[in-house]
C-alpha cells in the first residue's frame, strides 16, 4: 500500500512523550519517598499493517486483447483501500476476461460512462474543434448513442509518478522544473498527486491545487536503489484514484524497467489502470540509456582483439541491457496505447519541460465522451471500446474499454 511521506513522526513522539513521563516518574521517586504510588508501567505499541496491493493486465492498442487477473505486492503505508484483498493470478487469453472477483471491478456508473478522447490531426497536432456529431462510439462492436452532454466538460486528477532510482537520479533538478511548469498549465478545477517508486513505494503528496505544496513534496525526492515499477502502477491507480466524475490521469518519469522485486507484472499492472479507469503518459528515458550503452558498446567492439576478449563480459552486459531497453519500450507502448495515454522518448532530460507541455496541452483539450451503454447486463465482464471520427483522417485515442458493474 501507499506509504505516506513522513509516516512514523507520531511513533517518534509518542516515545518521546513516555520517556518525559518516566523522567517525571524518576523524580517523584527521588524527592518523595514516603508515598506510595500505584502506577502502571508505561508501554507502546507499534502498529504496523501488511504492505500489500493488488491489481490488473495487459493490452496493446485500441485493438488489444482484454487484460488478466494478477496480484501485487508493495513496502508502503496505506492511504486508501486498507485491507483489500488481492487480486488473484489468471492465465493469458482474452476469453478468461470476464473471470472477475466482484471486489476487484470498478463500479462505473450503470447508465453511464464517461470516455476521455484524444484527437490529432495526421501531422501530430490537437484537434479542439470537434462537436457531438462528429463522434462515434463502438462498445463491443455496437453503436452506442452519445447524449447532448457528451462533450462537456471534465476536471482531471493527474498523478505525478518518479521513478526515484539511481538509473534517474540525476535527471531530479530537470524534473522538478519541468513539473513546476505542469502544473501551472493545468485548468484551476485540476489536481495533481506526487508518488515516488525505487526500493518502495511512497505517496509525497496527496491530492492538491497548491503549487507550492507540489515544490515542497519535490524537494523531499530522496534516490534508492531498484525499481518497483509495476508495484508503483497498481498502488497508484487502486489506492489514489476512485470512480468519480473526473478523469485520470497518470504522468510517469521511468525507463519502465522493474527490478523484480515486487508481485506484480505488466499484465497485472495494466488491469489495474484499466479497472480504475486511467490513462498512463510516460516519459522514459530509454533513448537516453540506449545512447550511452550503444556508445560504450561500440568503443569496446572498436578496440583490438585481445581488448575484446578481455572485455567480454562486459560486452555481454551492454548487449543485454540494450535488449531490456528494447523489451521495455515495447511493454510501455502497450501500456500507454491501451489506456489511452502516450509515451515520450526524448533524447535528454533538457526536452522535460517540453514534454511535460505537451501532457498538459493535452489534457486540457481532451474530449469527454458520455454515453448510456446498450447493453443493460450488470456481469463485471470487460467491454472493449472504440471511437472514430466521422470522414476524417483523425487519429483517435482513448482507452481499450472497461469493466461492466456486477449485481
Amino acid at each position: 500500500m501507499l506509504r505516506r511521506a513522513g509516516a512514523g513522526r507520531k511513533k517518534v513522539s509518542a516515545t518521546a512523550s513516555v520517556a518525559g513521563r518516566t523522567r517525571a516518574l524518576l523524580l517523584l521517586f527521588v524527592f518523595l519517598p514516603a508515598v506510595a504510588l500505584n502506577v502502571a508501567p508505561a508501554s507502546t505499541q507499534e502498529r504496523t499493517r501488511p504492505r500489500r496491493a493488488a491489481g490488473p493486465t495487459a493490452s496493446t492498442s485500441t485493438n488489444t486483447n482484454a487484460p488478466q487477473k494478477g496480484e501485487a505486492a508493495t513496502g508502503a503505508q496505506p492511504r486508501k483501500s486498507e485491507g483489500a484483498a488481492p487480486a488473484q493470478t489468471g492465465g493469458a487469453g482474452a476469453q478468461n476476461v470476464e473471470a472477475v472477483d466482484e471486489d476487484e471491478v470498478v463500479k462505473i456508473n450503470a447508465s453511464e460512462v464517461l470516455l476521455p478522447v484524444t484527437v490529432r490531426d495526421a501531422s501530430g497536432q490537437l484537434v479542439s474543434d470537434l462537436s457531438r456529431k462528429d463522434f462515434r462510439v463502438f462498445e463491443d462492436g455496437r453503436e452506442q448513442p452519445l447524449s447532448d452532454l457528451s462533450l462537456r466538460q471534465a476536471p482531471v486528477d493527474v498523478a505525478l509518478l518518479i521513478d526515484s532510482s539511481s538509473s534517474v537520479a540525476e535527471s531530479f533538478e530537470d524534473f522538478r522544473r519541468a513539473v513546476g511548469e505542469f502544473s501551472g498549465r493545468l485548468a484551476a478545477d485540476d489536481r495533481f498527486s506526487l508518488v515516488k517508486f525505487d526500493d518502495r513505494v511512497e505517496l509525497l503528496l496527496d491530492w492538491s491545487k497548491s503549487r507550492l505544496q507540489l515544490r515542497r513534496a519535490l524537494g523531499r525526492l530522496t534516490t534508492g536503489v531498484f525499481t518497483r515499477f509495476n508495484d508503483a502502477l497498481i498502488l497508484s491507480a487502486r489506492e489514489q484514484f476512485r470512480k468519480d466524475a473526473r478523469r485520470h490521469a497518470l504522468v510517469v518519469l521511468s525507463d519502465g524497467i522493474d527490478s523484480g522485486r515486487g508481485a506484480a507484472t505488466s499484465e497485472t499492472a495494466l488491469r489495474a489502470l484499466l479497472e480504475s479507469q486511467v490513462a498512463v503518459y510516460v516519459i522514459s528515458n530509454t533513448q537516453i540509456a540506449r545512447a550511452r550503452k550503444q556508445a560504450e558498446l561500440d568503443n569496446l567492439l572498436a578496440g583490438a582483439d585481445s581488448t575484446v576478449r578481455f572485455n567480454s563480459l562486459r560486452i555481454g552486459d551492454l548487449r543485454e541491457g540494450l535488449r531490456v531497453l528494447d523489451v521495455s519500450e515495447r511493454n510501455l507502448e502497450q501500456l500507454t496505447g491501451a489506456t489511452g495515454g502516450r509515451l515520450y522518448r526524448p533524447q535528454n532530460f533538457d526536452a522535460l519541460e517540453r514534454v511535460y507541455g505537451e501532457i498538459a496541452d493535452e489534457l486540457r483539450q481532451q474530449y469527454a465522451l458520455y454515453y448510456t451503454p446498450t447493453n443493460p447486463a450488470r456481469d463485471g465482464s470487460f467491454r472493449r471500446v472504440s471511437v472514430e471520427v466521422s470522414g476524417r483522417p483523425f487519429q483517435v485515442s482513448t482507452r481499450v474499454g472497461y469493466y461492466a458493474p456486477r449485481r
